[in-house]
């Protein structure tokens, strides 16, 4: 169950911002209620993109779902919890006894102590994990016309598979003449995927596709 600070302030969207890094949705890989809850919380006006990255990619991809299809979204049984901010802890009166009035005549060995366990405590730290970049693509697939079987299209782009790719949402936009084009959102490994690798593949299909474009390209 994802709990965050309220969603109104600064501390709510960074700590969402901060649960997003490595998400693309709230849960799971497909928009859910979850995540039309937490639209909802943030409110009217997306996360700055400059301080809360994540959160605002997340919100834009939410938003660019019409309220008809928000309210279709899985049901899911997770639900976004606010978290009161806890009240600081009151600082104890001094004691006068502590007071040492006339400083310690032994500072150079207590700061030599100190700087010693602090070597101690940097010597026994594990190296920081390597910090896998992954990015969110959203990609636009073309059909060759009216009569191209889109749920086939859909199926055929879906079953390119390979290390660091994991497809999510997609819907179906009209351009026009009574074709419609997918639209379908993907998280990939920088290291392992490259869109030039994914249109290749995608535009193998030529029974079905006639062209793919990268409409959104977002650093998780």
């Amino acid at each position: 169950m994802p709990s965050f600070a309220d969603l109104t302030t600064e501390s709510g969207l960074k700590s969402l911002n901060e649960y997003l890094q490595d998400k693309t949705y709230i849960v799971g890989f497909v928009p859910s209620t979850a995540d039309v809850q937490a639209f909802t919380m943030v409110g009217a006006t997306a996360p700055c993109a400059t301080k809360y990255p994540h959160a605002n990619r997340w919100y834009v991809t939410i938003q660019s779902y019409s309220a008809t299809e928000r309210a279709a979204f899985e049901t899911v049984s997770e639900t976004v919890t606010i978290v009161a901010a806890a009240a600081p802890a009151a600082k104890p009166a001094a004691d006068d006894d502590d007071v040492d009035l006339f400083g310690d005549d032994d500072d150079a060995e207590y700061e030599k102590q100190l700087e010693e366990r602090r070597k101690a405590a940097e010597a026994l730290k594990k190296p920081k994990e390597k910090v896998i970049a992954k990015s969110t693509i959203m990609l636009d697939v073309k059909p060759w016309d009216d009569t191209t079987d889109m749920a086939e299209l859909e199926k055929c782009v879906r079953s390119v598979q390979m290390d660091g790719l994991v497809w999510g949402a997609s819907k179906l936009i009209p351009v026009g003449y009574g074709i419609k084009k997918l639209s379908i959102n993907c998280v990939v490994v920088d290291e392992l995927v490259s869109t030039d690798v994914l249109e290749e593949q995608i535009c193998g299909f030529e029974d079905y596709v006639q062209s793919m474009d990268v409409t959104a390209f977002n650093k998780i």
